[in-house]
């Protein structure tokens, strides 16, 4: 089990204590931020392969960066422990996948995690469960849910219901418990999100699925979030959208509003070698290997960059007083 020093295991029980309920119905946590005010986190998706696929070295090198930076939490985007998700809550790929790779001091902190379609072929609610986080107190998995820090405010969506050809497979087994009828679920979903981003007060409205909405990598635009989802995130101002599912680094600009799309799906297998054509003047950035994404938000600015597997800086985004910046 991982060990978890006195002060990160305060900060667990502190946000435990303050999980409280929103209008919206969605489960709300509020992480504290640094004496100035900002915060600091890295995302990562598409990552739990036993260290294999360059996991490690990516893992070693979110290690490096988590501490210059000083991070405050991790953001999984989903497909977090391949290729089935887990048997059950004691399946041994959490330790193998998990605690025993992500073992930098500086990640010791609290990660934010959603279920990606993988997970959901094994046994989704195992991951959601309360005993993972007995087993290594960082890991927080939930289907939708709010993480308010500060001036911003996270919002984690479950995408995975939405993609209707999962449900048309035959050679792959889902565990939909907790999710039909499937109408029924998203409509509530998309309400919810909805409620909760028209009640957040945040300056930075930054929304993490697992799939995603626009992308040039092999899984493409995900068309049913872009009829449901997208809308409700133009409508209320959305800053950031971030997913994993295209296992690759990429950055894909709005034409028509301030929101930006951000894929890290590189924390393990990748180099799948298909690019799909994009208006360049929207693809800002893609790289179709293995890395992670960090982002750093102070009261008047956000800024995201992606690194790869050996630390460089790949881009490097920000967003202050409406000036969009790419280094």
């Amino acid at each position: 089990m991982a060990i978890i020093n006195p002060t990160t295991l305060h900060l667990l029980l502190f946000m435990v204590a303050t999980v409280v309920m929103v209008a919206a119905d969605l489960h709300r946590l509020n992480h504290p931020v640094k004496a100035d005010g900002s915060i600091s986190f890295l995302a990562i998706g598409d990552w739990g392969r036993r260290g294999l696929y360059n996991q490690s070295n990516v893992a070693y090198q979110m290690g490096k960066v988590g501490e210059e930076m000083d991070v405050d939490f991790i953001v999984s985007t989903g497909d977090n422990f391949y290729d089935s998700g887990l048997v059950d809550e004691q399946d041994p790929a959490f330790f193998e996948s998990f605690t025993n790779v992500y073992t930098a001091p500086s990640l010791q902190k609290q990660w934010y995690s959603v279920l990606g379609n993988h997970d959901y072929r094994g046994n989704a609610l195992a991951q959601l469960s309360p005993e993972l986080r007995q087993r290594d107190n960082r890991w927080l998995c939930m289907r939708s849910f709010i993480v308010h820090a500060g001036n911003a405010d996270f919002f984690f969506v479950d995408t995975t219901p939405f993609h209707a050809k999962y449900f048309k497979e035959e050679d792959q087994d889902y565990d939909w418990r907790g999710v039909l009828p499937r109408e029924d679920y998203i409509s509530q979903v998309l309400e919810d999100v909805d409620v909760a981003l028209k009640e957040s007060n945040a300056k930075w409205k930054i929304v993490v699925g697992h799939h995603t909405i626009h992308s040039a990598g092999v899984h493409g635009n995900t068309e049913e979030l872009v009829d449901q989802l997208l809308p409700i995130l133009l409508e209320n101002e959305v800053n950031l959208y971030i997913n994993g599912h295209d296992h690759c680094l990429e950055h894909i600009s709005s034409s028509n509003s301030q929101l930006q799309f951000l894929t890290s799906g590189g924390g393990s297998k990748a180099w799948r070698g298909d690019v799909n054509p994009w208006n360049l003047d929207e693809m800002k950035f893609y790289y179709d290997g293995q890395g992670f994404m960090a982002g750093e938000i102070t009261e008047d600015d956000l800024v995201v960059s992606f690194y790869d597997i050996f630390g460089n800086v790949l881009h490097k985004w920000s967003g202050s007083g409406g000036l969009h910046r790419e280094w």
